[in-house]
């Protein structure tokens, strides 16, 4: 999105006036590696957006949206050890690159680095930063642990599921834009609903990623497609499609989920259109996103202010669903 880019760049020209040749190497070098990886920045760049909907130059808002920055990437870190992942961006992860040691180690000190950006605030400022990075940073690690205790689930509800992509993916960005406006010193109403609006967000688009892994073009999505049947996750085309099925698609949808040939994941998305899953899910991203749209009409500021975040909302949406 062409409007982000002064916010990335800034963000990009922060992280690196932040960092030095820092010793012991093997411990900064993977997080100076796994932040020049590139990424498109939108976590840190809502901060600074945020900040300056209501008069605050970005710069202001620079250290916080450098920890959502760090705080991200440390969480990819270690998902990557705990998914034993062999690429990040197209590269090697830091445990391959490096060792395993090491990416625990350095994902440790990201974490406390992310910490260390809220020291350039004044104390009352930087505790209600801090309270909501804590918040947000416990849920993220719960989010994790409910999509690892799924795996071994096959009776996960829907209200589960949404818990869980709430907490992994949703709430950081809620967070990321509940910080500009503490930044601005928005009221206590108005940062309610830009938290709402990302996390209402950030739901659909976590939806959306689940359907494009079953149905997008890899050359579009940016991955193999079909990756979550294959690993048997219980996303929403998963659960809608056995809530949804008569006996003898669900009898075909257990037996399509224990194939190990090729024709499963082709097999699996065919009962998913045909139970209706399918046209559900992407019902069930519209909805979500048209909630959060609603929540920006809440804000008090001037609709010009809202176009901004009105356009990145619909951005995010058109990823050929």
């Amino acid at each position: 999105m062409e409007a982000f880019i002064p916010y990335q760049k800034a963000i990009v020209a922060y992280l690196e006036a932040y960092s030095s040749e820092k010793e012991p190497r093997n411990l900064y070098a993977p997080i100076e590696y796994i932040l020049n990886l590139g990424g498109k920045r939108l976590r840190p760049s809502l901060v600074l957006a945020a900040a300056e909907l209501y008069g605050v130059h970005h710069e202001k808002a620079l250290p916080a949206a450098a920890a959502i920055e760090v705080f991200h990437n440390f969480t990819l870190v270690h998902d990557d050890i705990m998914d034993e992942a062999a690429l990040r961006r197209g590269e090697p992860t830091i445990h391959e690159k490096w060792d395993l040691n090491t990416g625990i180690l350095s994902g440790d000190a990201m974490l406390i680095e992310a910490y260390r950006y809220f020291e350039s605030y004044p104390p009352s400022l930087a505790l209600s930063l801090l309270k909501l990075f804590n918040k947000t940073a416990l849920e993220v690690c719960e989010g994790q642990q409910y999509d690892v205790d799924f795996e071994t689930r096959t009776d996960v509800t829907e209200s589960e599921y949404l818990q869980m992509i709430q907490y992994k993916t949703a709430v950081l960005v809620g967070c990321a834009l509940q910080m500009g406006a503490l930044i601005g010193e928005a009221s206590e109403k108005e940062s309610n609903h830009l938290y709402q609006f990302g996390l209402l967000l950030g739901t659909a688009f976590q939806i959306q990623d689940d359907y494009l892994d079953a149905f997008g073009s890899p050359e579009n999505f940016g991955k193999t497609v079909g990756g979550d049947i294959i690993e048997n996750k219980k996303t929403l085309l998963y659960i809608k499609a056995f809530e949804l099925a008569n006996e003898e698609q669900k009898n075909a949808l257990e037996l399509a989920y224990q194939d190990q040939t090729a024709k499963k994941v082709e097999r699996v998305k065919e009962l998913f259109v045909a139970t209706g899953a399918e046209a559900s899910v992407k019902q069930a991203v519209q909805a979500y996103t048209e909630l959060s749209l609603k929540e920006l009409e809440k804000l008090s500021i001037a609709d010009n202010k809202k176009e901004l975040l009105t356009q990145f909302a619909h951005s995010l949406m058109v990823r050929n669903l």
